[in-house]
């Protein structure tokens, strides 16, 4: 990205370049783990009478500090947890600017284990936070040890974990998260945005909230819920984290309309719940699948693969976007992630595939 000289850019955002996910039309879109179901006929009908109540009010400005929505999220999520605990904005990625903009900032870091989101040491850099990149271990795993001695060498403000992980998919075992909060001298931030497509039994770190004050759990309506377009994310955290957020929140910055669709969605879960189940069948039979080709693949908690390993992933990526599938390339070279769709975008994927791997090996083969 080249901007003019005249332009009087910050200096540490000279020469970066802003996050985007390819955006192309194509018949099967499996790059940015979207909910491939809609919102059924019925729910759209609720999300309609509730938009054009909020309609009617529009020339007044929302309720500021969204009450009835964070009661309705706090219920959601359960644990005992009440509104005052709980908080909204658009999407995941503001809350997440909101608790840097609070306590990361000039002069304070932040730590995340890579790979992993992509947005997290973005939205440090934006916000002047400097970025620690932590590893994770060659199976995309995260040893305690490891992440605990990283911590205690640099003593970032704010640590980042993701689980399940974006983009390997694995979950992360509650000891782990605990040994974090131990070790922090700040906020341990764990970013739970696939959290209702992992396996059964799999830890939720929303159990750890009473024993840890400087613990924060952040959530997403995009993934499970459907509701990408929306822009609805959430945290769960002690009250005083979310007064320490009104300081730095934009008024009014959650609109009537976008609260009245996610209270809408909330009051109808069961329904895009639903297709949750199906996503997660989905993506054990997609994993299954990549394996029986011979592919390395990481284990998922979420809603897509991660499978390699590629001389030339471009080149994989490519071919299958000719075939008029778009998967992403993320994570470390020579990998490609794909979500899981709908059965017909899975056979799709697969069809298109297929021959790219036979290709590819074909090219191998004839090398000298």
């Amino acid at each position: 990205m080249s901007l003019p000289g005249w332009l009087p850019l910050r200096p540490d955002l000279a020469g970066r370049t802003p996050y985007g996910a390819p955006q192309l039309e194509v018949p099967v879109r499996l790059n940015t783990n979207e909910n491939p179901y809609a919102p059924s006929p019925g729910l759209v009908r609720a999300i309609t009478d509730a938009v054009a109540a909020a309609a009617a009010t529009l020339n007044r400005y929302p309720d500021r500090d969204a009450v009835g929505l964070r009661q309705d999220l706090a219920a959601y999520l359960g644990h005992g947890l009440s509104w005052r605990q709980v908080w909204a904005a658009n999407g995941s990625n503001e809350v997440i600017q909101q608790l840097l903009q609070a306590f990361g900032g000039p002069g304070r870091s932040a730590i995340g284990f890579e790979p992993s989101y992509s947005m997290h040491p973005i939205i440090a850099r934006t916000t002047a936070t400097a970025w620690l990149s932590g590893a994770r271990d060659d199976d995309f795993g995260l040893d305690p040890a490891r992440a605990v001695r990283a911590i205690r060498d640099h003593r970032p403000d704010v640590v980042f974990l993701t689980s399940p992980n974006n983009p390997t998919g694995g979950a992360l075992p509650l000891a782990v998260i605990e040994a974090m909060c131990g070790a922090a001298p700040g906020l341990v931030v764990v970013d739970e945005a696939y959290a209702e497509f992992a396996r059964d039994g799999a830890p939720a770190a929303l159990s750890l909230l009473p024993r840890y004050p400087r613990l924060v759990v952040t959530r997403t309506m995009s993934k499970a819920f459907a509701l990408a377009g929306a822009r609805v994310g959430y945290l769960a955290a002690d009250p005083a984290v979310i007064e320490a957020l009104l300081l730095v929140r934009l008024p009014y910055h959650l609109s009537a309309v976008t609260q009245a669709v996610a209270r809408a969605a909330l009051a109808h879960a069961a329904e895009p719940l639903a297709t949750v189940q199906a996503l997660r069948a989905e993506r054990d039979r997609l994993v299954g699948w990549l394996r029986s080709q011979g592919l390395t693949v990481a284990g998922s908690d979420a809603n897509f693969a991660l499978f390699g390993e590629f001389g030339d992933a471009h080149a994989i990526w490519r071919a299958l976007l000719e075939r008029g599938v778009l998967v992403r390339e993320a994570g470390p070279p020579g990998w490609l992630r794909v979500t899981a769709g709908t059965p017909a975008e899975m056979d799709a994927f697969r069809a298109a595939l297929l021959p790219v791997l036979d290709g590819a090996r074909d090219r191998e083969e004839a090398r000298p």
